[in-house]
């Protein structure tokens, strides 16, 4: 049988004519993602007082976010308003790893603050003896390979296959199980890694910031300090994070062991959903819920406002 080299992305193709009209929601979420996440990033840059290494992980977040869309979103919206929908085996696998690695960062990122937080809350002292550069530069080596090992595992064991199926896609983007459906023959060794990949990244990740604020919350109700309990406020805010992230997550990795039993245009909606709609919430869960943040942005606001207020008045003069 001929292995197809090209395919066609054809997500909420159940839709028909209607298709089209899809992108306007979808480029409206991006551009909010786009410009949210981008300002979160110039609050924290230009904030002398927002240099301390939470806001350094928030700002690392809102990279990561800024990034995720833009490797598939611009070839999804093209694809709903032009039918612009053809990709290379390459370029499915080029787009499959970054899609993958990118992503993989948001529960790494949100490990990394609960850890930050765990140090500042449980042993405070000891705090600058272990949030430091050369620790940050370590954690950051040991997670950038493992994310991937995993991630290009997974990649270049989908590139041998031969894929006789069928060479249509049915999702808006390439990912791993969307082109291994496609396959013929054995696949149960690319399943298999699959999930030990998302066992190893994620579900290790989540394990890790349970322990650490199971951890947070013993010491602060045995210790009943208003330092710690000040502390812990700022822990709501990566638990809601946490909590949206990791939901969209597996609600994504179960619909693709469940496929069978959900219409098409639901799993296209729940597979975009898991990587869109993070990276918009995130910057709007930080503006509201950060005080220094908010504060930051309110600031910055004002002076853009008095800034040509200002020039009106002295070209008056």
């Amino acid at each position: 049988m001929t292995s197809h080299t090209e395919f066609f992305l054809l997500g909420f193709h159940g839709l028909g004519e209607y298709r089209k009209y899809i992108f306007i929601p979808f480029f409206l979420i991006s551009v909010l993602s786009f410009v949210g996440n981008a300002a979160l990033i110039f609050t924290i840059k230009t904030g002398s007082s927002l240099h301390s290494p939470m806001y350094v992980l928030i700002c690392i977040n809102a990279c990561v976010d800024l990034t995720l869309p833009i490797i598939f979103v611009p070839k999804m919206l093209l694809s709903f308003l032009f039918d612009l929908s053809g990709i290379t085996l390459l370029g499915c696998l080029v787009q499959m790893f970054f899609i993958h690695f990118v992503s993989s960062f948001q529960s790494t990122v949100l490990l990394g603050m609960a850890l930050d937080r765990y140090v500042a809350i449980c042993i405070p002292l000891r705090y600058n003896d272990y949030v430091n550069i050369s620790t940050f530069f370590k954690f950051s080596v040991v997670v950038i390979l493992r994310n991937m090992f995993f991630v290009l595992l997974v990649v270049v064991l989908a590139s041998p296959l031969s894929f006789c199926l069928s060479n249509v896609i049915d999702d808006c983007f390439c990912q791993h199980m969307a082109l291994v459906s496609l396959a013929c023959g054995n696949t149960s060794k690319n399943s298999i890694i699959g999930l030990l990949s998302v066992f190893s990244i994620t579900v290790t990740d989540a394990v890790l910031i349970v322990i650490s604020y199971i951890k947070i919350f013993s010491d602060v109700f045995k210790t009943h300090s208003k330092s710690s309990e000040k502390a812990l406020h700022t822990c709501g805010t990566h638990l809601i994070v946490t909590g949206v992230s990791f939901s969209f997550t597996m609600t994504s990795f179960l619909a693709y062991r469940f496929k069978s039993s959900l219409p098409p245009n639901i799993h296209n909606l729940i597979s975009v959903t898991y990587l869109l709609l993070p990276s918009t919430f995130h910057p709007i869960i930080y503006g509201i819920r950060t005080k220094a943040i908010r504060e930051q942005m309110l600031n910055l606001f004002q002076c853009t406002r008095i800034g040509p207020i200002s020039m009106k008045v002295s070209s008056i003069h």
